[in-house]
């Protein structure tokens, strides 16, 4: 297959190319800067220049390509206050990239995420999140809705909703804020408890995922990348404190907003969710460390060159 990949140089999509072009498939991938365009041409990827706003490029990519998978997200603008903004053009890359599709039985495959499906209860693919109101956050997920409804436009789409934590060596999401928060408050804190449970996907496991389901999903499936269905959040600073040498200790929820600052709601989490379905269907199993497994390999801890442990 020719497969035309977004975000094709970011934390997922760097692993997704690979995984791609190791099993016999041609990959094209979506480059805004040369950086970009440089990682995917030493990957052994094709490079289309463009962004997220460049909707002409989208088009003819995605009528070029045998499938698509849609990574691309403008957190840029997103992290620095602008959410809203990011989820509206998302919608209008998504809507551009279907369009190209419909009436194809072509792939799209969309990241989703399961935070926020069903707190303190496991989720399941089976459940849908909530599309009422006008929240940015909603608008992603009317976005995710759009692309299964895509099956009754002959597009065979398909949603893969990561787990919060996408684990890895260089990985610069939540659990790496969470060290990065522990070295400067000198205790690693967990809140309240810490029975609290974030579930967990290594990203190349993930990124096998992606690949499975561009070559096989059916239209319209929802698909969960959680290879852990949940963590408690006090084991994983347990493991942060240790290599740190600093104590793991207990922050009240009132308490959770000033220490954690803009994680204090991440921190907070209780999303366990389950993969059994999507395993049974594409045959899909995890064999990546875990998120513990992974914090113990040390790399998390090492100093940036230049810096400081």
């Amino acid at each position: 297959m020719r497969v035309f990949v977004t975000g094709a140089s970011g934390w997922i999509g760097s692993a997704v190319v690979p995984e791609l072009l190791d099993a016999g498939h041609q990959v094209v991938g979506l480059a805004r800067s040369e950086a970009s365009a440089a990682a995917l041409t030493a990957a052994g990827a094709e490079v289309v220049r463009g962004g997220l706003d460049d909707l002409d490029v989208l088009a003819s990519a995605a009528a070029d390509s045998d499938g698509v998978i849609h990574l691309a997200f403008k957190h840029d603008i997103a992290f620095s206050g602008d959410f809203r903004g990011a989820a509206e053009a998302d919608r209008r890359a998504v809507d551009t990239l279907t369009g190209a599709l419909a009436g194809s039985d072509r792939p799209f495959v969309i990241a989703s995420g399961v935070a926020g499906l069903k707190p303190g209860q496991v989720s399941t693919e089976r459940d849908m999140p909530r599309v009422e109101g006008d929240s940015p956050v909603l608008i992603r997920a009317i976005t995710a809705d759009a692309v299964l409804a895509c099956a009754e436009r002959g597009v065979r789409s398909s949603v893969v909703r990561l787990a919060p934590t996408c684990h890895g060596e260089g990985d610069h999401g939540f659990v790496a804020a969470l060290i990065g928060i522990a070295r400067e408050k000198g205790v690693s804190g967990y809140v309240g408890d810490g029975a609290n449970r974030w579930p967990a996907v290594h990203r190349l496991d993930a990124a096998r995922l992606f690949r499975l389901a561009v070559e096989q999903a059916p239209a319209g499936t929802v698909l969960h990348g959680i290879a852990e269905e949940g963590v408690p959040v006090r084991e994983v600073a347990e493991v942060i404190g240790r290599h740190l040498g600093l104590p793991a200790v207990s922050v009240s929820a009132e308490d959770a907003a000033a220490h954690f600052g803009w994680m204090s709601g991440f921190a907070a989490m209780d999303a366990p969710a389950s993969n059994d379905l999507t395993r049974k269907l594409l045959d899909w199993e995890p064999t990546r460390p875990g998120l513990l497994a992974d914090l113990e390999e040390g790399h998390y801890f090492r100093a940036p060159a230049g810096g400081t442990a």
